[in-house]
């Protein structure tokens, strides 16, 4: 590009702000790996550098991870201005039973469009050890989902999620599809409240989560999981999926809902409560 591809203007302001500010939208922390010297803006988000330079995607991956306050992260690259929040949703709620979960985009695989959870990290630093750079090489060796592109569309029909910049001519025309489709509006969300243990373990009394579209309370529970972790084991099972034998979930105040295969609608409320105060 010839300039600092996190600092390109897009609507008035460095892209990685607009990456950012899109983001906050699903994730209440954010991690930035920079490079040891590289200049950025005041930004309201955990700073991390690379421990040493040139380590590529992996090493940005395992250091961004170490920095994460939950059991797993999204990671993306800062050059990229048409994020999708519903597949980010989307691929967030498919980690339940992986630990790394990657669209595949137009023949190859997205490690910097990607989820992965904290427990790779021995394996990360293994390969930055062995000056494997290439994140693919992880892939083999943990439960990892490749989302397919059929999948991907059904949620970002163009594929936009993954335009990223590389020359002067990709950042012109990127500015010219902003100007028509800028970062597409949030997911539709759902209420969930808490009572008693969960309350106490989450540290709030309510959240707002983002839903794929369509979405189950599976869903909604494994994205619970990643954003509240002190709920796994105590009120969400280990595997991010359901509730413990002593909670349940109450629907719009009206049906306890056992089933996880539920459908979840925007605008929907889920009470989270144990077992012997639901009855």
């Amino acid at each position: 590009m010839g300039r600092p591809k996190a600092m390109l203007s897009f609507g008035g302001e460095p892209l990685i702000v607009q990456v950012i500010r899109r983001l906050e939208l699903l994730f209440p922390d954010i991690v930035v790996v920079a490079a040891p010297e590289q200049e950025l803006p005041d930004l309201p988000v955990t700073l991390v550098r690379d421990e040493v330079a040139y380590q590529g995607p992996v090493g940005g991956i395992c250091y961004g991870l170490r920095a994460c306050n939950g059991a797993a992260g999204f990671v993306t690259s800062c050059d990229v201005p048409f994020l999708s929040l519903p597949l980010i949703s989307y691929l967030t709620s498919r980690l339940t039973d992986h630990d790394v979960v990657a669209p595949y985009w137009e023949g190859r695989l997205q490690p910097l469009h990607a989820v992965y959870r904290r427990s790779v990290l021995p394996l990360l630093e293994q390969q930055l050890q062995r000056g494997e750079l290439r994140p693919v090489f992880l892939y083999d060796k943990v439960r990892t989902l490749k989302v397919e592109e059929e999948e991907i569309r059904a949620v970002d029909p163009d594929g936009s999620s993954f335009f990223n910049m590389n020359t002067p001519e990709d950042y012109a025309e990127a500015l010219a599809r902003w100007q028509e489709t800028p970062m597409d509006t949030a997911p539709g969300r759902c209420e969930v409240e808490f009572f008693g243990v969960a309350r106490l373990r989450a540290r709030t009394s309510r959240v707002s989560v983002e839903l794929p579209d369509p979405a189950t309370l599976a869903q909604v529970l494994s994205t619970l999981a990643l954003r509240l972790p002190a709920l796994v084991g105590p009120v969400i099972t280990t595997a991010g999926d359901g509730l413990t034998a002593g909670h349940v979930c109450n629907l719009n105040g009206r049906d306890f809902v056992r089933d996880t295969s539920r459908p979840v609608a925007p605008g929907d409320r889920l009470l989270i409560m144990s077992g012997d105060a639901g009855g």
